[in-house]
């Protein structure tokens, strides 16, 4: 039976591993940024269609021991890579290591693509070709002390690139960390759902996505579908019973608004691509004016970041006012506030009931719950209606 790893954001590991043990995967352990577990392809086949929080699905096919770079080349070399692909695929190697006694890892990833290389050359007198760019195949090495484990890629393009969201804006949330949020808030297909600074509209794709029972990998291709054991009629059997399982869109109580006008367009237009532009409402506004469009639901944000002084003095306004705002006009409703600024918790002047840590990519945040209680104000605000623009403005959108 064949043993995978599944990398995740840090902080959504708990949630993959209860994914796969729901999968039937075996002996599921969970470790900082991943999932370690087996099963059979046909397993590795469904956690790249259905997994929303996973980053790549490696296939782990050798962990040993070793002294010194020569012990890394043999490991590689005497590996039956020519078994498993092709040698007119290209191929990529990519190393990683934590706490690696050995001088360079630029050497040690020519070494294991040089073994792979000469593995395939002393079988059939050919070498496959190198593409760092898109290559067919790719190989992770991941460095420990003294601890060598080699994987073959099983996904190719990493898993957040679902092949549906086609225009980002600047510093867009990756789809597997906005589809962990989503689970981490407890929303439920049928809750009202907003995002007040939807950007390109990544939270809103995947929530529609889950609603409509469309798996996050149907429309894009995968890393096994290169490898020499490559079931086809399996795949297609999967694929086939995914999409006879989506429901026909609909519109949903999922809401979409920002600021800014060109982010709203580009989340029109992912939307529109995909065939969901009718399944959610959106509308170009502030996150300080908008009311609430429901008595209850559940509001996510990823917050805007600043980098320079002066985007940092503006932000030191827009907290206060942000957690004014949802006092007044929310009511009833969670908010799931995504940050990695830590002045957020001092300036908002609300108490969040539950901090989680998470990580974008190597960037530390922390995703505050604040439960929010209807006020005296609340008639009155769902009475302004939802006016346009506003003079504060936010320094990022996704």
């Amino acid at each position: 039976m064949p043993d995978f790893f599944a990398p995740c954001p840090r902080g959504l590991e708990a949630i993959l591993q209860q994914d796969l043990i729901q999968m039937n995967a075996q002996h599921v352990r969970s470790t900082e940024g991943g999932v370690h577990f087996s099963g059979e392809w046909a397993l590795c086949y469904r956690v790249n269609l259905e997994s929303r929080v996973a980053s790549r699905v490696l296939w782990r096919v050798k962990e040993t021991r070793y002294r010194s770079e020569q012990d890394i080349y043999q490991a590689a070399f005497q590996l039956p890579w020519q078994r498993w692909f092709d040698v007119h695929n290209t191929l990529r190697v990519h190393v990683t290591a934590i706490r690696c006694p050995l001088k360079s890892l630029e050497f040690i990833t020519l070494l294991i693509k040089d073994a792979v290389c000469d593995r395939f050359r002393a079988h059939c007198n050919e070498r496959p070709s190198i593409d760092t760019l898109n290559p067919d195949m790719r190989i992770h090495a991941f460095i420990e002390d003294d601890l060598l484990m080699l994987y073959v890629d099983t996904s190719g393009d990493p898993l957040f690139k679902r092949g549906v969201r086609q225009h980002t804006n600047i510093a867009p949330i990756r789809e597997n960390l906005a589809a962990g949020i989503l689970r981490l808030s407890g929303w439920q297909v049928g809750t009202p759902l907003l995002d007040p600074m939807c950007g390109s509209g990544t939270f809103l794709i995947e929530a529609v996505q889950m609603s409509l029972k469309i798996q996050p990998g149907i429309s894009r291709h995968f890393g096994f579908e290169k490898l020499l054991n490559f079931d086809a009629d399996l795949w297609n059997r999967m694929c086939e019973k995914a999409i006879a399982a989506q429901v026909a869109p609909y519109p949903m109580e999922i809401y979409g608004s920002d600021l800014y006008g060109d982010a709203l367009k580009t989340a029109s237009r992912n939307l529109q691509e995909a065939g969901l532009l009718e399944c959610v409402s959106l509308k170009q506004a502030n996150i300080l004016e908008i009311t609430a469009p429901a008595e209850h639901g559940t509001m996510v944000a990823n917050l805007p970041y600043g980098e320079r002084m002066g985007e940092l003095d503006e932000l030191a306004e827009l907290y206060p006012l942000l957690g004014d705002a949802l006092k007044r006009k929310f009511g009833g409703w969670t908010a799931y506030l995504f940050t990695a600024d830590k002045a957020i918790l001092k300036l908002m002047r609300l108490s969040p009931s539950r901090r989680t840590p998470l990580f974008n990519g190597a960037i530390e945040c922390r995703l505050l719950q604040y439960k929010l209680v209807s006020g005296s104000n609340r008639k009155e605000a769902l009475a302004q209606g939802v006016p346009y623009a506003a003079n504060l403005k936010p320094t990022r959108s996704k």
